[in-house]
């Protein structure tokens, strides 16, 4: 998972890269970088580590330009640590072209071969998203009739990506001397937002992951990109839009609302926090059916994105609502920090329960999910340890029995506490008293009621179902073979090389 921006602005857009990704940390703490475009040139920095720690005033100053790409990065198998694999990436022919990516292309390993084999273009790096650029780069030099680009050329090209590439994908590029291109998959698993900004000197446009990027840098959300569909805005400032796909279904990533998303944003119509907080009204059904809830005296949320679901769950059965874990907003989320030794370590830096909420006490803890149940094993045991007498543990999403494949870092089987247990294995597994599981069904509805317009999602970490019709066990097989002989990386290394480059690319003219 990682978080994209793309700007074309009518003055320098370098400190307004660095501030929306700010907004989009959330989405990636391994890695940034920011490509800006001035004149015939790009100036790109990117490295390992969050946004403040990549980027000094002398960075900054090395990335003029009123048009720009940003990039933060979640780290999957095989990438964290390789700073040659922060975007953006570029290559120089033809054109010129940055692309930062978002999701996870599913036959890399294919296109890869075909780019050697067929088009006689190099991949320097395990990442698909270098696949995917080089993909995008090798269409529009099929689609390009002269020496330059216009918006219908942008767009056939981008056809051809949608005919060629499988799985997930979110994108923004910059073309050098011409603009800003985004688009997103047929299925639009992953999500990517525009909007505007007037200003004294014309219209400013912003792409972005999600809509609290544009609202926390004062534009104003004009819709979602359609999936299968492409926009170009040219440095001008005009903006094109086509759908670029033949066939296209809106299939969001359901995991973005449960976890992923910040609670203020806006993603394919639906309040991110508006569906959490219909999570928690169905858990709180769900829980009334089991008749155990007598024996509760406490709600407590784990902070931070359980809270609305915690917060409905107990109002909506009467029950008190307490914090009873202190979050130390210092250390990194554990979920989408690499290695489970990591993770194991990091619960307890990260939060501290505070025994006077617990003693002698019967708590029902309420997560948004659980994945490799690491985290939920640590809090039980803080919890019994800060003086709880029972413990009781509901999740606002199902079991995560399914490997993902379109982005999230949990491609193995082997990792997934739910993965061929039972709901009581799974208790007696992270030991908790009783353990509750939202279920499929209600939660996609609370999306839904949200969203009436979202009719499916991609869910397939729950349900087993890969919208792009293309997974099969023998793939699955492969990634997670691949997983365990590459290893999982370490954390992050404040000290690892920065990238910096200025990149002369000819501009074609008519």
């Amino acid at each position: 998972m990682c978080g994209i921006l793309g700007v074309v602005a009518r003055s320098p857009v370098n400190q307004m890269l660095y501030d929306g990704l700010l907004l989009l940390q959330h989405r990636g703490q391994d890695a940034a970088g920011i490509a800006t475009a001035m004149g015939k040139t790009f100036n790109m920095h990117k490295g390992n580590g969050l946004v403040r720690d990549v980027f000094r005033t002398r960075n900054m100053r090395s990335l003029p330009g009123h048009t720009g790409i940003a990039h933060v990065r979640y780290p999957t198998a095989g990438s964290a640590g390789n700073s040659e694999e922060a975007q953006p990436f570029y290559v120089n022919a033809p054109f010129g072209i940055m692309l930062a990516h978002n999701g996870n292309i599913t036959n890399a390993e294919q296109l890869k071969d075909e780019m050697f084999r067929r088009d006689r273009r190099h991949i320097n790096t395990d990442s698909d998203s270098e696949v995917l650029l080089n993909v995008l780069a090798n269409a529009l030099q099929a689609a390009a009739r002269g020496v330059s680009l216009d918006p219908a050329t942008i767009f056939e090209a981008v056809g051809e990506v949608h005919a060629r590439v499988r799985g997930a994908y979110a994108c923004v590029a910059e073309i050098a001397g011409y603009g800003i291109l985004a688009f997103r998959d047929p299925h639009g698993i992953r999500p990517l937002c525009y909007g505007v900004a007037e200003t004294d000197h014309g219209t400013e446009y912003l792409v972005a992951s999600e809509s609290v990027a544009l609202e926390g840098l004062g534009f104003r959300m004009v819709r979602d990109v359609q999936p299968g569909e492409a926009i170009f805005i040219d440095l001008d400032g005009n903006f094109h839009a086509q759908a670029c796909a033949p066939v296209s279904s809106l299939t969001p990533c359901v995991f973005e609302y449960v976890y992923f998303a910040r609670p203020d944003s806006i993603l394919d119509g639906a309040s991110v926090y508006s569906a959490r907080l219909r999570m928690g009204e169905y858990l709180a059904e769900q829980l009334a059916r089991e008749l155990w809830r007598g024996d509760v005296d406490v709600v407590m949320p784990i902070p931070d994105t359980s809270r609305p679901a915690a917060m409905q769950l107990a109002s909506k059965l009467g029950l008190a609502y307490r914090e009873g874990f202190l979050k130390n907003r210092y250390v990194g989320r554990t979920f989408i920090m690499p290695g489970q030794s990591v993770r194991r370590k990091s619960v307890r830096q990260k939060l501290n329960a505070m025994s006077v909420e617990f003693k002698g006490k019967n708590v029902l803890l309420v997560d948004d999910s659980i994945v490799r149940g690491t985290t939920s094993r640590e809090i039980v045991q803080m919890a019994r340890d800060s003086g709880a007498n029972k413990v009781y543990f509901a999740s606002a999403a199902p079991p995560v029995r399914f490997p993902n494949v379109y982005g999230i870092d949990m491609p193995t089987r082997g990792e997934l506490i739910a993965h061929g247990r039972t709901d009581e294995e799974i208790r007696l597994a992270i030991g908790a008293d009783a353990l509750i599981y939202q279920s499929v069904a209600a939660m996609k509805q609370s999306v839904r009621d949200i969203a009436p317009a979202l009719r499916e999602f991609e869910a397939s970490c729950f349900d087993g179902v890969y919208v792009t019709g293309d997974i099969t066990p023998e793939y699955l097989d492969r990634i997670e073979l691949e997983r365990l002989l590459g290893g999982q990386g370490g954390g992050y290394d404040d000290d690892a090389p920065r990238n910096q480059m200025n990149l002369q690319f000819p501009v074609a003219t008519d």
